[in-house]
């Protein structure tokens, strides 16, 4: 009785996910196989179907974006949990409660300041108005430089990974027990070494969620590589947007959509399952 009762309080939440959230990917992915002709909105009706747009995401134009999206995303998660781990540590580690409230009312503001603000205020900082050139002539790079433009899209990312990161980290952290770290130095072992050897094997698990979370923000990221790319680099967000959006090619835009949604799930799986395989999490 109490599993029916159970069943029939999911029964609207289902509702919801299948009409708002199964329905629109079947819609998207039926509509990736279908035949778009030139000049108009979307596939016409009753359109034959095709693999021709998958087979154009083999070519160069867009695999350049692909790779492009996963690799700047990979640098900025991966910089993003090693600046975030030790800021998590810090806070979980503070005995004064009061103290650990205000970092995280602070973290958690962060997340309420308007993503728009945040990337034109980076635009503004690493541009010719800000620190810009001085930055570029220290690294020997100028502000139109490819390498300079990825930085900006990497600086705008870690502006919303790092609280992403240390707010997932906080409690993990918070529940190791610092006994054991201290019977380590107890016995011998350094500062560093007694971390390295017992605190980053016990909080592996909340490290490779933390990445995980940072790295899924990565890849669906739109606004960031819009401003900060200058239309050099951008993001295969935008370029989903550039089918649907501007080209009004929906079979297109689908295809990428289904390609992208499909090659997250697979590096997010087969990252996990390296992790748990070397720390049998």
């Amino acid at each position: 009785m109490r599993a029916r009762g159970t069943i029939f309080l999911l029964l609207p939440a289902v509702a919801v996910l299948v009409v708002f959230f199964v329905f629109p990917l079947l819609l998207a992915a039926d509509e990736s196989f279908r035949l778009y002709v030139p000049g108009r909105v979307g596939s016409t009706q009753g359109a034959p179907h095709t693999l021709q747009n998958y087979v154009d995401l083999f070519s160069a134009a867009y695999l350049r974006y692909f790779v492009q999206t996963f690799r700047i995303g990979l640098i900025a998660s991966v910089v993003a949990l090693i600046t975030g781990y030790p800021i998590a540590y810090r806070i979980a580690r503070l005995s004064d409660a009061r103290s650990r409230r205000v970092w995280l009312i602070f973290l958690v503001t962060l997340f309420f300041l308007s993503i728009l603000v945040r990337v034109y205020s980076i635009a503004l900082a690493m541009g010719p108005a800000g620190f810009g050139r001085e930055f570029g002539f220290l690294l020997d790079l100028g502000l139109n430089n490819g390498a300079y433009i990825e930085l900006s899209i990497v600086v705008g990312l870690l502006h919303c990974l790092v609280p992403m990161a240390v707010l997932s980290l906080i409690a993990p952290l918070q529940n190791l027990n610092p006994n054991l770290v201290e019977a380590a130095q107890a016995l011998g072992a350094p500062n560093w070494k007694a971390h390295v050897t017992i605190t980053l094997p016990l909080s592996a698990g909340a490290a490779v969620s933390a990445f995980m979370l940072c790295f899924t923000f990565c890849i669906s990221a739109f606004v960031i590589p819009l401003v900060l790319g200058k239309g050099r680099i951008l993001f295969v967000s935008n370029l989903i947007y550039s089918r649907f959006g501007e080209v009004g090619d929906y079979p297109s835009g689908a295809a990428i959509s289904i390609a992208l949604l499909l090659l997250s799930l697979a590096v997010v799986y087969v990252l996990t399952r390296a992790a748990s395989r070397r720390w049998a999490i």
